[in-house]
């Protein structure tokens, strides 16, 4: 028997199958890791296949070593995504097959936990009456009746309970236990389906892809529990994501209540050990129900009925880095191989995914009124240029400072949003211009007043804080835009005695932190919430009154294509934060841009009017989804080498163009607008073609690429970032 291996290697040179042969006296299955010899090393590697002859010179095929787990560890449909997702998009092997298991797993740094028991033998003899602590650890385990022995050790001592343990008298036993993720309990309150929520289940039973269109508040968390319901009674299996691990908490909770045990939960908040037993309870059919994050696509969970994508157009549903993959694209992938449902739900769409719905790809569920019967929030438009005009040099508009101080006379709660963390954007000399930059990355540093540093928000690198300049000296030093240090600090001072929370990457560092602050605030009132986009979407909090957005046209002007829709969902989802309960809310919206048409569709809720404006725009300009981008992005140390490798390979796709010179709009070569991160120069190839032989060129543009090449080089199919 001969196995084909794939080398854990994620190294180029080593992306292909491998051939090795199985020994007599060992029994291998395809999807299992084993030791194998390679050069001088000994690696592990993944069975992808075995075949009864070889296909090279048998004399020269290395035998297997070992089994690592004994068991097929990837199952035969993470195999077949295996393949789908190299072809597709163009990554290593051993780079995919990575996803599919617990990092620390691959490393070998987790096991088990094995828990120690203690109790009475049956027939036990008591021990002599001159040994006191033994007869007290008796009578303990004979009132008690079994204990962890690490408990009895610490409270009688490890030497009495070993003689107990060496006389027969107390048996030990071993158990693994499972290390399960904290959740908030909440009791298991089945709401009645309104109409429409009904009129949603019953629709979405067939095995196709459904676009539900539901408004904030409009129920959607209780439709997708109860077409889970259904599916589970039917005998299968679901898969839920969330877009923010700040959104796990919570769903979780309700989930749990729902579904008990059945539910498992998968993202990168947790522990090496929880992940770990979270992925074997998955693994092995103990688990019915997958709730996490975006990494959550690839849990061996069997006989799916159902995948939900929750809030489906967040950009956080692609990986930006190695490996780069969409979510949707996956799930899609696994809704076809299953033959099940995909639902993705959203109150403000993707572009891309409500075309498909118009053009009848997705089928389109609509609720489009809030499950209280309440009216969606005010959104009261604020034009900042006027204040600054009126005196009012503040961060607030005058506006929002009277509307929080009735949100505190009436003890209810409000969030402030702004989508940049830290105290200011940059540290800047107002005398010689000189900006504080990365020496690693090719971007400005972050002012974090907490702690009186500079961080670099791409490497993590910490610099102190600037009090002269270091070019000439001067100790005029400005402050960039502002974050959500800052925001909070003014806060502070206008409202010394509320309290105030803030949400965002720093905050949230600690294990459990988003469950920390988030519970804090809802049992605070009054209470001010500040915080970046983990807090715009999915949470609901019945005395959540008013919203403020502090800088809307913050994403309104970055060189994206997405940047106006990236806008309107924003505002959208935040202002969907405020009045979901009995009260009525309110948003007040602060914008330099106060005439700019997104702000029009926004403050009235009209999706429809800005998809149509939007999606016209993109036809008659040639951008996703009437066309399709492609970036192949190239990096390494050495800025010559980076330039060499994309010259090359942008000579070659010069060709590919000459061949279809009707089907491509654009195609250009330049630096990354982030020439350098991580001490790594990026380089790129942009380029952009019509739909009709899409495919055909993407893959011969693949094909171009030099094996050769010296960088690392990543393909990316309508990136969702662009610098």
């Amino acid at each position: 028997m001969f196995a084909k291996i794939i080398i854990d290697q994620d190294a180029k040179a080593l992306d292909r199958v491998f051939e090795y042969s199985v020994p007599q006296d060992m029994t291998v299955e395809v999807g299992e890791r084993v030791i194998v010899p390679f050069g001088k090393r000994n690696l592990q590697g993944f069975i992808v296949g075995l075949e009864e002859k070889a296909e090279f010179d048998e004399s020269k095929i290395k035998p297997i070593l070992q089994r690592i787990d004994g068991f097929a560890v990837i199952k035969k449909e993470m195999l077949s995504l295996m393949f789908f997702m190299a072809d597709k998009l163009h990554l290593k092997l051993a780079s995919i097959l990575r996803l599919f298991l617990p990092s620390e797993m691959r490393t070998g740094q987790v096991k088990e936990l094995i828990v120690r028991y203690v109790k009475l033998a049956k027939n036990f003899q008591s021990p002599s009456a001159r040994a006191k602590k033994q007869l007290e650890i008796v009578k303990f385990l004979k009132d008690n009746g079994r204990q962890k022995f690490a408990d009895v050790s610490a409270k009688f001592g490890y030497a009495p309970l070993s003689a107990l343990v060496k006389s027969g008298t107390v048996l030990v036993e071993n158990e693994q236990e499972n290390r399960t993720p904290v959740f908030d309990e909440m009791k298991n309150e089945k709401r009645i389906l309104t109409p429409l929520q009904q009129r949603a289940v019953d629709t979405i039973c067939e095995n196709k892809t459904y676009l539900l269109h539901g408004v904030t508040g409009s129920g959607k968390t209780e439709v997708y529990m109860n077409l889970i319901e259904r599916r589970l009674e039917q005998g299968k299996t679901a898969l839920m994501l969330v877009p923010e691990i700040s959104l796990t908490p919570q769903v979780l909770a309700n989930f749990k209540a729902r579904f008990g045990d059945k539910v498992a939960l998968i993202h990168s908040g947790l522990s090496a050990g929880e992940r770990f037993d979270e992925w074997k309870r998955i693994f092995f059919g103990q688990a019915k129900v997958v709730v996490g994050a975006r990494s959550a696509i690839f849990t061996p969970i069997e006989n799916l009925g159902i995948i939900i994508i929750d809030e489906e157009h967040e950009q956080s549903y692609v990986s930006e880095s190695n490996p780069r993959y969409d979510t949707h694209m996956i799930a899609e992938f696994r809704r076809e191989y299953n033959s099940c449902t995909l639902v993705l739900g959203s109150a403000t769409p993707s572009i891309e995914s409500y075309a498909k719905a118009i053009d009848g790809e997705y089928q389109l569920v609509e609720m489009p009124v809030r499950v209280n019967g309440m009216e969606m929030p005010k959104i009261v438009v604020i034009d900042m240029l006027m204040e600054m005009r009126q005196g009012n040099n503040q961060i607030f508009s005058i506006p929002l400072i009277y509307e929080l101080k009735n949100v505190i006379e009436q003890k209810k709660q409000a969030m402030i949003f702004i989508n940049r963390r830290g105290f200011s954007s940059f540290q800047r000399c107002r005398n010689c211009g000189y900006v504080a930059k990365c020496t690693d990355c090719d971007v400005s540093l972050v002012y974090h007043r907490a702690e009186n540093r500079l961080k670099c928000h791409y490497c993590g690198k910490r610099y102190r804080a600037l009090d002269v300049c270091p070019s000439c000296g001067s100790k005029d030093i400005k402050q960039g835009a502002i974050g959500t240090e800052r925001v909070v600090e003014e806060l502070h001072k206008l409202f010394p005695d509320v309290r105030i929370l803030r949400m965002d990457n720093d905050t949230t560092a600690r294990k459990n932190a988003h469950r920390q602050i988030l519970n804090e605030f809802r049992n605070t009132k009054p209470a001010i919430l500040v915080g970046t986009q983990m807090i715009a979407k999915g949470h609901d909090f019945p005395d959540c009154v008013l919203v403020g957005i502090v800088d809307a046209d913050q994403s309104l002007y970055q060189s994206d294509y997405r940047s106006i829709e990236r806008t309107f969902q924003l505002i959208t989802q935040v202002a969907g934060r405020a009045g979901r309960s009995s009260m009525q809310g309110r948003v007040i919206l602060q914008t330099y841009s106060p005439r700019h048409y997104v702000y029009r569709f926004a403050s009235n809720y009209d999706y429809k009017g800005f998809f149509k404006k939007e999606a016209n725009l993109r036809k008659v300009t040639n951008f996703p989804p009437y066309a399709r981008i492609v970036r192949i992005l190239f990096t390494h140390e050495d800025e010559k080498v980076v330039a060499q490798d994309c010259k090359v390979c942008y000579n070659k796709v010069k060709e590919i163009k000459e061949q279809y010179p009707q089907d491509f709009v654009y195609l250009d070569v330049m630096k990354a607008p982030l020439n350098k991160i991580k001490n790594k120069f990026r380089y790129q190839i942009l380029m952009r073609f019509k739909l009709d032989k899409a495919d055909e060129i993407e893959k011969k543009i693949y094909d171009c690429v030099d094996e050769k090449c010296k960088s690392s080089v990543f393909f990316e199919i309508n990136p969702n970032n662009l610098s």
